[in-house]
């Protein structure tokens, strides 16, 4: 694979974890616990699919084939898709939710911030936008996260169950393969190692504060990123594109 390649590959699944966790977003409207939380959570799924649009735009304009954001999203099969597990879990009850929010957009965040200082422009530029959308959703799960975790006896049990069956997930986030090898020597891009410490750093701190019990580090859930996906995600992509899929190229 060449830097073009890798470049375009990365882009790509840089849109897919946006698309597809703003998708799992969007089907928790109307059922969270008060209308201020449905507000932020349409909005939060909204800055999600924002993102996927930009960087499927511009992995349209690197592939050079006349494909655009509606082509990425919506015609393409659940073994093209390049996110990762974690993300495409389903929603389960509000702290489940939470949780995955607070694992995933605490290793985002972190992602972006590097992702910045990157030698793309392009990259670099959506990067520094979403960067402040995930900075303020982060800072609204965590407080969410820690009420919970710190709140009722059943609320604690209950993240607490979320934390220990989502964590399987995490190691996949910090695990590079070649397109993150080839964009890191090729376009300064993020060293995963680096932020997988920052991160188990900030999120071992919200889970004490939480008064939660940190997972062990055992086996790890992977091959997202490679297009092998849990069967929750075919469900999913078929809801999601079965308006397209049933009136092929239609627009509003």
């Amino acid at each position: 694979m060449n830097r073009e390649q890798a470049l375009l590959a990365y882009v790509s699944r840089l849109g897919d974890n946006a698309l597809i966790l703003g998708q799992r977003m969007v089907e928790l409207v109307a059922a969270y616990p008060e209308l201020e939380e449905e507000l932020a959570n349409a909005n939060f799924a909204l800055d999600f699919i924002g993102q996927a649009r930009m960087f499927y735009t511009y992995a349209g304009e690197l592939e050079g084939k006349g494909r655009g954001e509606d082509d990425f999203a919506f015609l393409r099969d659940e073994n093209e898709f390049r996110n990762i597990l974690l993300i495409e879990q389903p929603n389960g009850h509000f702290g489940d939710s939470i949780t995955k929010l607070v694992l995933f957009e605490s290793f985002y965040l972190l992602l972006l911030e590097a992702l910045k200082r990157c030698a793309d422009q392009r990259v670099a530029e959506i990067a520094a936008r979403a960067e402040k959308e995930i900075r303020y959703h982060l800072r609204h799960n965590t407080q969410w996260f820690l009420r919970l975790g710190d709140g009722t006896d059943e609320s604690h049990e209950r993240v607490q169950g979320s934390l220990d069956n989502l964590w399987q997930y995490t190691g996949e986030m910090f695990a590079a393969d070649e397109i993150d090898q080839i964009f890191a020597a090729s376009f300064n891009g993020p060293d995963l190692d680096a932020i997988h410490d920052q991160w188990m750093m900030n999120v071992t701190a919200i889970i004490c504060e939480a008064t939660l019990a940190q997972p062990g580090d055992g086996w790890m859930a992977s091959g997202g990123k490679q297009g092998h996906h849990s069967e929750h995600l075919g469900y999913m992509i078929a809801e999601m594109q079965y308006l397209q899929r049933t009136h092929a190229g239609a627009t509003w």
